[in-house]
């Protein structure tokens, strides 16, 4: 504390390349800084340069450390408590009091000068650190001359690479990022070329969140990249001014290796052109996944989901479902019964990884799936004595045998089949899933549809329904009759007009804009999935696994 005004400090160096550095006054936050910040800043690099010329370290290596050197890959909060702050505005996103500067000037020079001394070994690790980062630096230096253009014209000698538009107005040009050359062969002959530019990358480019600038800039592809930009790339040369596109669309395959491609993409523009992300400029396409043919009717469809519901809306056309006791239902009535029984099938599907669907769908009707059995013994055993009838009542008689029993916390069925005993356990976990819970929500009305079982029929077909999931794989039985269904797995098994239909032509395309609406999850978002540390990786894979339907390590 110095003058009345109270300074507080805390920073941690890391390997990443990145600096984050956090500003607050009484607890505001400045996003853009101010005098603290700047106070800070010129006693870190006065006292790194200190030390590394003290210790020899800077002679020996020849190198000038600069402030970016020092504060690369340092984590840093800076707080102060002044009685009477000016700001710069009434955001108070900069602080503008100029007598905090030199009060943090002085504490973080005295204190940091101190920590150094009294750490030699922590001193020399950091000091290293940072004189890498110049090492870096002048490499980043040499390597950008190399790849820097002279302007948009010499975009001409990257032949066979980009297809350029005519438009010269860059409000008005689209850039197509598409992986593979046989996508892009499509893309430029199904493309408008009035406005439509294509640049096709091949595999996959370089993890610029683990690599060196001057190792990035030595990239292939990323040099095609930026050059095609036209904003040139770095701290010093970025100018979003000369964006040469202000629709730059990330457009790839929808298997594995095009949605890591995108991501490699999206690391690139979020850590090196953050400001195309700001202004809104970075788009990802979304082609189609399937293309469903009915006689001469072609529709395109965009995602499983809504393959699903053209499905659904094709089965359930002269379509009637009849309940126990006579009642039918059909048309829209029938298409709402069949969107909860998607629903219910949708949240077993997660649980079938650990017991059969069939068993699940009875432990559904029979109220075997509740959370509330946990905290009662009497109703647990009912539940799993009225699942058992359930699951006799859909066998053989000579297969039927089922007992249910409730251990602490458990559902226990068993049956002897042929001497062999056969025993599924509903264990605690399941029954307190999300799913368990958003199941025994709808359970009334699944109750109401299909517990003592119904029939759907189609046209001259019937199917025996004991459940949800039995009336969804009629449905799509039935819808999926005349059509052929096919499944794009690459851009490049479209031809160019089916690639103009249902990805390009602005008037049918569907775009998604790529925002940033919480910087500090994006940062931990990208430095956990994207950085070096395999194990905060690994424990994210294995807490969303069972989340994603198909996935692929």
């Amino acid at each position: 504390e110095k003058d009345g005004i109270t300074v507080e400090v805390a920073l941690q160096w890391n390997d990443s390349y990145h600096e984050t550095t956090l500003c607050f006054t009484n607890n505001i936050p400045q996003r853009d800084g101010g005098a603290h910040m700047a106070g800070f800043r010129a006693a870190l690099t006065r006292q790194i340069n200190s030390y590394a010329q003290e210790s020899g370290i800077a002679k020996k290596e020849k190198v000038n450390l600069s402030g970016d050197d020092a504060r690369e890959g340092l984590s840093c909060v800076i707080s102060v408590k002044v009685p009477d702050p000016k700001f710069s505005s009434q955001t108070k996103d900069k602080l503008v009091s100029s007598e905090v500067r030199p009060v943090v000037e002085n504490i973080v020079n005295d204190k940091l000068a101190q920590w150094l001394e009294e750490h030699p070994q922590d001193a020399r690790k950091i000091v290293g650190k940072v004189v890498e980062a110049a090492s870096a630096r002048e490499a980043a230096r040499k390597a950008r001359e190399l790849t820097r253009r002279k302007g948009a014209l010499d975009i001409s000698s990257l032949p066979g690479k980009l297809a350029d538009c005519q438009e010269r107005d860059a409000s008005k040009a689209e850039l197509f990022i598409v992986e593979g050359d046989s996508a892009g062969g499509s893309a430029k002959q199904g493309r408008e070329r009035g406005f439509q530019a294509i640049l096709p990358l091949r595999g996959k480019i370089l993890n610029v969140e683990r690599a060196r600038f001057d190792k990035m800039l030595s990239s292939q592809e990323i040099g095609t990249l930026i050059t095609a930009m036209g904003t040139g790339i770095g701290r010093d040369d970025f100018n979003i001014e000369k964006a040469r596109y202000h629709k730059i669309i990330i457009m790839t395959d929808a298997d594995v290796d095009g949605a890591h491609i995108r991501t490699l993409l999206l690391t690139f523009f979020y850590r090196q052109m953050p400001e195309l992300i700001e202004r809104g400029y970075l788009y990802i396409a979304q082609p189609p996944l399937y293309r469903a043919k009915r006689g001469n009717s072609v529709q395109y469809l965009k995602g499983d989901r809504e393959m699903e519901q053209y499905l659904t809306a094709q089965g359930t056309e002269e379509a009637v479902l009849t309940l126990t006791g006579g009642v039918q239902v059909a048309g829209p009535d029938l298409v709402r019964v069949v969107e909860l029984a998607r629903k219910a099938k949708s949240l077993l599907e997660p649980l079938s990884l650990k017991l059969p669907i069939s068993v699940l769908e009875q432990a559904t009707l029979a109220g075997a799936l509740n959370p509330a059995l946990l905290d009662d013994d009497a109703k647990r055993l009912e539940a799993a004595e009225t699942l058992a009838t359930h699951l006799d009542s859909l066998e053989e008689d000579y297969d039927r045998g089922w007992h249910g029993e409730a251990p602490q916390d458990e559902i226990v069925l068993w049956r002897m089949l042929r001497g062999v005993e056969q025993r599924h356990v509903i264990d605690g976990n399941i029954l307190r899933s999300v799913e368990a819970r958003a199941l025994a929500g709808i359970l009334g009305e699944l109750r109401e549809l299909f517990e003592k079982g119904a029939e759907f029929v189609a046209k001259d077909k019937s199917w025996k329904i004991n459940g949800p999931v039995d009336l969804v794989n009629a449905v799509m039985e039935f819808g999926r009759r005349g059509i052929s269904v096919q499944r794009y797995k690459g851009l490049g098994e479209m031809n160019p007009d089916q690639l103009w239909e249902t990805t390009l032509d602005p008037n049918v395309r569907s775009l998604l804009q790529v925002k940033v609406n919480h910087a500090d999850e994006a940062e931990e978002v990208f430095s956990t999935l994207m950085g070096d540390v395999v194990e905060p990786r690994r424990d994210f894979i294995q807490s969303n696994a069972l989340k994603v339907a198909n996935l692929d390590v």
